[in-house]
C-alpha cells in the first residue's frame, strides 16, 4: 500500500463511531464552554454545587471521546504508512487525549475541591446566595481579611485558568479533527 492509505478501511460502522465520538465531545465542549454557564440566573454556591456534580462526567466522557478518537484513526493508520497529514491528526489526537485527561484527573478535581472549601468558608459567614458567577464586595472584604481564604481564591483562579485552557487546547483539537474529517469526506 502506498502512504496515506489503510491497510484493511474502516466500515461504516468505524466511521459512525469515530463521528460520533467526536461530534460528541466537541457539541459538550461547545455547551459547557460557551453556552451552560450564561443560562439563567443561580445562587453563586447553587451555581458551583451543579458544576462540582457535572464537571467531572464532562471531563471524563470528554478523555473517553478523546482516547476513543485516537484509538480508532490510529488503528486504521499504521504508523509506517503514515503521511504527513495523517501523523498531524494523529499528534492532534494525542494532545487532546493527553490534555484532556490532565484536566479530568487534576485540575477539574482540584478545582472542585478548593471551591467547595471556599463555599464551606462562605456558608459560615452567610455568604454564597448572590446571584452571578461574580463576588461582591462581602466576598472581596472576606479575601482582604482572611487569609487563608485569599490564598484559596488565588489557587481557584489558578486552577480555573489551567482547566480552561486544556479545554480551548481541546476545543482546538476537536475543531482541526473535524476539519479534517470535513476535508476528506467524498460526498455529503
Amino acid at each position: 500500500p502506498e502512504e496515506g492509505t489503510s491497510l484493511i478501511p474502516p466500515t461504516n460502522a468505524v466511521k459512525l463511531l469515530h463521528l460520533l465520538f467526536l461530534s460528541t465531545f466537541w457539541g459538550m465542549q461547545i455547551w459547557v464552554t460557551f453556552v451552560a454557564g450564561r443560562l439563567g440566573r443561580l445562587p453563586r454556591h447553587t451555581y458551583g454545587f451543579i458544576q462540582r456534580e457535572l464537571c467531572p462526567y464532562y471531563f471524563h466522557i470528554g478523555s473517553t471521546c478523546a482516547f476513543l478518537n485516537l484509538t480508532l484513526f490510529a488503528m486504521y493508520h499504521p504508523s509506517e504508512l503514515l503521511s504527513e497529514e495523517e501523523t498531524t491528526q494523529i499528534v492532534v489526537f494525542f494532545v487532546c487525549v493527553a490534555v484532556s485527561a490532565l484536566n479530568a484527573q487534576w485540575f477539574g478535581q482540584a478545582t472542585s475541591d478548593i471551591a467547595a472549601d471556599m463555599h464551606r468558608i462562605e456558608r459560615g459567614r452567610g455568604l454564597g446566595q448572590e446571584v452571578g458567577l461574580f463576588a461582591g464586595e462581602a466576598c472581596r472584604e472576606l479575601r482582604a481579611s482572611d487569609p487563608s481564604y485569599g490564598q484559596l481564591a488565588r489557587q481557584l483562579a489558578l486552577y480555573r485558568a489551567a482547566s480552561a485552557l486544556c479545554n480551548l487546547c481541546c476545543i482546538a483539537c476537536n475543531g482541526f479533527s473535524l476539519y479534517y474529517l470535513a476535508a476528506h469526506l467524498s460526498a455529503l
